[in-house]
């Protein structure tokens, strides 16, 4: 099924039942490791303060960029993301393993 005109491809993807549950087991093992090993959770804060404060930097040093560019960058992502989904609608059609959870 092709996009509608608010879901994008990156939503479709990580609505894949094997995309979100490989998340969801990933998330587990990274918060049961916190929680385990003092070390690693204090390597983790700090590692995670750092991709939060890149991740605000970044779109701070983006944000004039995107706002005199915003009419083309609607444009260009909407024609990206109907082609990202149609080669997904593929994807999904040729891979049926990608509708079921990785435990099976």
């Amino acid at each position: 099924s092709i996009c509608h005109a608010q879901e994008n491809v990156l939503q479709r993807v990580l609505q894949l039942p094997v995309v979100s549950s490989t998340c969801e087991t990933l998330q587990r093992k990274y918060s049961s490791t916190k929680e385990s090993h003092p070390l690693m959770a204090s390597v983790c804060e700090v590692y995670e303060r750092g991709v939060q404060g890149a991740g605000a930097l970044a779109m701070w040093g983006m944000e004039p960029v995107v706002r005199r560019l915003e009419p083309q960058c609607e444009s260009v992502f909407a024609v990206a993301n109907n082609l990202a989904c149609r080669g997904l609608d593929h994807l999904e059609e040729k891979i049926p393993a990608l509708q079921y959870p990785v435990d099976k």
